[in-house]
């Protein structure tokens, strides 16, 4: 079990160290009603989670079966290859001031603020739905979970703990504003704030190590 969390450990980072999600949180608990719109969000974003959690597990799992030991390791090797790709390109757009595909248009953040519950949950649905780096963290966490062949109870809450772990930069803000929303205002604008102004060197820091790490990872697999 430990040496799964290790596996996990990274890709859980990656997959949470996003700023674009804090940030819209903080910006949702600034407004009117915006406890329980930042709470919708955060649980659209975890549903769609859970939804690819099914699917994927479903279709990966038996794809690992048919495979057998040999064919697992392919599989996880080659998806971690894949992410460690994916986020050193990602990190290189981030070098030359170039758009993140993963990112929404601008005009969705203009409007953020006015959001309604309903879309709050559709939106936080909708962006780990067009994120391209999550779908592949998401398929690179359920191949670890099922290689290490833990059976299907300890699988399922490998895998609720690694959704959980994804939101650990969006939940604490909830929590901090449901207790004390007066006390709570002026870090949540410093920390918004600060957010907003290293977002490119977050991520491009973020997607460079990890890139790095999962490309090891995934190249060594192939090779052993």
């Amino acid at each position: 079990m430990s040496d799964v969390l290790l596996e996990l450990l990274p890709v859980i980072v990656g997959a949470a160290i996003v700023p674009l999600y804090p940030i819209i949180v903080l910006l949702l608990l600034q407004n009117e009603k915006g406890l329980g719109r930042a709470v919708a969000f955060v649980s659209g974003a975890v549903a769609m989670r859970l939804a690819q959690g099914v699917v994927f597990g479903v279709v990966l799992g038996a794809a690992m079966s048919a495979n057998g030991e040999d064919g697992q390791q392919l599989i996880a090797s080659t998806l971690l290859l894949v992410v460690g790709v994916l986020l050193l390109v990602a990190a290189f757009k981030k070098w030359r001031k170039e758009e993140d595909p993963d990112d929404p248009p601008p005009k969705w953040m203009s409007n953020i603020g006015s959001l309604s519950g309903l879309r709050a949950i559709g939106t936080g649905a909708l962006l780990v739905t067009i994120a391209v780096k999550q779908w592949v963290f998401t398929l690179s966490a359920i191949s670890i979970i099922s290689e290490a062949e833990l059976g299907r109870p300890f699988s399922i809450g490998l895998y609720l703990f690694y959704v959980l772990l994804t939101q650990a930069l969006v939940i604490p803000p909830i929590i901090f504003y449901a207790i004390a929303p007066q006390r709570a205002a002026k870090p949540m604008q410093a920390a918004q704030g600060w957010l907003e102004r290293n977002n490119r060197v977050i991520v491009m820091a973020v997607s460079f190590i990890f890139g790095l790490w999962f490309s090891f990872k995934g190249i060594s697999g192939l090779i052993g």
